[in-house]
């Protein structure tokens, strides 16, 4: 048997294990030990250093409190204990973008162990278990040309939080939605930006497949260079059936570390897998172990904020809006957010009606307007009080939801309040008088036979056709629903012997 997934197809007479190993630097002001700036994006190469990121000799690091901070609230979030006793280790290779020979990081004692995250996998709760977060430097940038590479210091030593999974994963897919979760979890804690198309989100998945019903595991490759959830998805699946192909042709699988190739599609071999021991991990000398008091640990907790399984609850149940939306809603807190503050300036508002009302119109019209101009939210020329403006005028009927979308494409446009649009253009007020509506109704009856005939005989399409003159001929005023009411009743009437 095979199994549809996203790229490919796997034999479900083999079980996939998946763990991944998640790096995210973190959104300090300094380097995890030294002062010198972690804003470099946009900084020439190697500017943002100093000795200590630089790896001289005899230089000495101090741990950043922040950094510290941030893991532990991550390792909350994920539901970890958090021992009373923590160390650096030195975790040794000699790599090129790594001067000093090695990377100050964590082994036998991290910042916490034993978490989960929930994830939802074809209608049921998956619980994928956390062995540890735990915090670590991060190296210098290799920059590759035709013949010879260069040295970008400027992300070295740059705080890096690595969240380790257990191997509980048994599809690509769930690798994917492993990852989306987490990143929404670091973005609503604010410790990380999450994005992976700058590499400041990354992702090492170890991956093994084994016959259905055997215990052992099998032997496990390492996949890297996968900067996006859908490469993580495709390479896990690309590799999944590399391995159960090789399974039965009889070939052995060697443990290795292999590379994503975006282009073609495929994971190529890059080095033999290293063990533990390899690294010769010891403690840090020049750092203290760090001793974590219950009294801070539960200060970090009061500071968590409403992560996005609980804000995803409480939209739909204080806000009555479908979870379809608040799935949405949370998915992109800052999209999240944009709502709320639209429900924050409606206040003397029926509740859910103005909510289901402004999440119908941000996530149709708004962030159709957003997507055509390349904007993200946070840069919505419509500010939220702007559109709880638009919201007032058409829910007391001053303007037709058709004018509705033209006034707020004005309002991306220019900036301006919906209100000051409809003072600036004149806007009359839409067609209340159903006398004058009928009058204007029988006109276009009248004048287009031909089209009316089309409805009588089956073509009911045509009746927009009447909707849209009636629409013209009263420059909008008219609200299209009661037209279309009023048409299909004369339409429906049998015609005059």
């Amino acid at each position: 048997m095979v199994i549809e997934t996203q790229e490919t197809r796997i034999d479900t007479d083999y079980e996939v294990v998946i763990g991944l190993e998640v790096h995210a630097q973190l959104l300090t002001k300094s380097k995890m030990f030294c002062s010198c700036s972690t804003d470099y994006a946009n900084a020439a190469p190697n500017t943002h250093v100093c000795p200590i990121c630089m790896g001289m000799p005899g230089v000495l690091p101090v741990i950043n409190q922040e950094a510290v901070a941030y893991t532990i609230m991550t390792a909350l979030a994920l539901n970890c204990t958090i021992p009373e006793y923590s160390k650096f280790d030195r975790k040794n290779y000699p790599y090129p973008d790594l001067m000093k020979g090695y990377q100050i990081s964590q082994y036998d004692i991290p910042l916490s162990r034993n978490g989960y995250l929930t994830i939802e996998y074809e209608g049921q709760q998956r619980r994928i278990g956390i062995t540890r977060v735990h915090l670590e430097e991060d190296t210098a940038r290799l920059l590759h040309h035709e013949g010879y590479s260069l040295v970008d210091v400027n992300r070295s030593g740059t705080p890096l939080m690595e969240i380790v999974s257990e191997p509980d994963m048994r599809s690509p897919l769930e690798a994917r939605l492993y990852m989306q979760k987490l990143r929404e979890i670091l973005v609503y804690l604010g410790v990380s930006s999450g994005r992976m198309e700058e590499g400041s989100l990354r992702c090492d998945a170890n991956i093994s497949v084994r016959p259905v019903g055997q215990k052992e595991l099998g032997v496990k490759t390492e996949i890297k260079n996968m900067n996006s959830f859908r490469a993580v998805e495709r390479a896990l699946a690309y590799e999944a059936q590399r391995q159960i192909a090789m399974l039965r042709a009889g070939e052995p699988i060697h443990q290795e570390t292999r590379g994503w190739v975006e282009t073609r599609g495929i994971t190529v071999a890059q080095r033999s897998k290293e063990q533990a021991h390899d690294y010769r991990y010891f403690p840090e000398p020049d750092l203290p172990p760090l001793i974590i008091s219950r009294e801070w640990v539960e200060e970090l907790r009061a500071k968590l904020p409403e992560l996005p399984d609980a804000r995803r609850a409480r939209f739909v149940a204080e806000y009555g809006i479908s979870e379809q939306d608040a799935n949405i809603m949370t998915e992109d807190k800052a999209l999240g957010d944009y709502f709320e503050q639209v429900m924050a300036v409606s206040d003397g508002k029926e509740r859910k009606a103005r909510a289901r009302t402004a999440s119908n119109w941000l996530l149709s019209e708004l962030v159709r307007l957003l997507k055509a101009s390349g904007l993200s939210i946070q840069e919505s020329p419509v500010s939220p009080a702007a559109l709880a403006n638009l919201l007032d005028l058409l829910e007391s009927e001053r303007i037709t939801g058709k004018q509705g979308k033209e006034i707020l494409e004005e309002a991306f446009a220019s900036g301006e309040m919906p209100e000051a649009i409809v003072a600036r253009k004149g806007i009359k007020p839409p067609i209340s008088d159903l006398g004058q509506l009928d009058q204007i109704v029988e006109e276009i009856i009248a004048k287009n036979a031909k089209i009316v005939s089309d409805y009588r005989s089956g073509k009911t399409n045509a009746l927009q056709a009447l909707v849209g003159q009636v629409m013209k001929q009263t420059r909008g005023q008219a609200k299209a629903d009661m037209v279309q009411k009023l048409l299909r009743a004369k339409l429906d009437e049998a015609p005059a012997s």
